[in-house]
């Protein structure tokens, strides 16, 4: 499910590979939505390194959660799965390939954190200012216009909502149409 407010963006998903490289280009086309160009390559980062951690360590399954959200001056990206176990920043050896993906999130972020939400799991979040003169929405019509029903709404809202299916690949309900004609 992808769900959209004003300065709210959530993408549910199955944290695969192939499914961590599209939610990369929906947080950064949402940031040049929201006129936060100068936040998309930290985001990217921070919302590819926990993905990652959900694809590797996550269990009972890889289902997982990302919010990004503009509030005031800070932008807050976070992913939920559900896996109560607590992520620790581990010291890697310096020719190890991985190990090292909060200790770059609390190096390119204002804060980072973890919230415990008991059985169902976890959140793991981080902050990067905002300034207040890029963060201001972007200018829309009037509700209820002719104008307004034809502006778009941002990259994270699609007109279909995509489905995810065991395998982590979008499916998308068949229409009558599309249905094959039983003989």
């Amino acid at each position: 499910m992808i769900s959209q407010s004003s300065r709210h963006c959530t993408v549910e998903l199955q944290a695969l590979p192939s499914r961590i490289g599209q939610v990369r280009r929906i947080v950064s086309a949402q940031l040049r939505y929201w006129h936060l160009d100068p936040l998309i390559e930290e985001a990217a980062l921070g919302v590819t390194e926990l993905l990652t951690n959900v694809h590797r360590h996550a269990q009972p399954d890889k289902i997982c959660t990302v919010e990004i959200e503009l509030l005031r001056d800070h932008l807050t990206v976070s992913v939920h799965d559900h896996d109560p176990r607590m992520p620790t920043v581990r010291s890697a050896d310096p020719f190890a390939t991985n190990g090292r993906g909060l200790a770059m999130i609390a190096a390119v972020s204002e804060s980072w954190g973890v919230r415990p939400e008991g059985d169902a799991g976890k959140t793991v979040w981080f902050t990067l200012p905002a300034k207040p003169s890029s963060a201001a929405a972007p200018a829309r019509p009037a509700y209820g216009t002719k104008a307004a029903a034809a502006q778009p709404s941002g990259p994270c809202l699609r007109k279909r909502p995509a489905l995810v299916r065991t395998d982590g690949r979008a499916a998308y309900p068949r229409t009558a149409a599309r249905s094959p004609v039983a003989s």
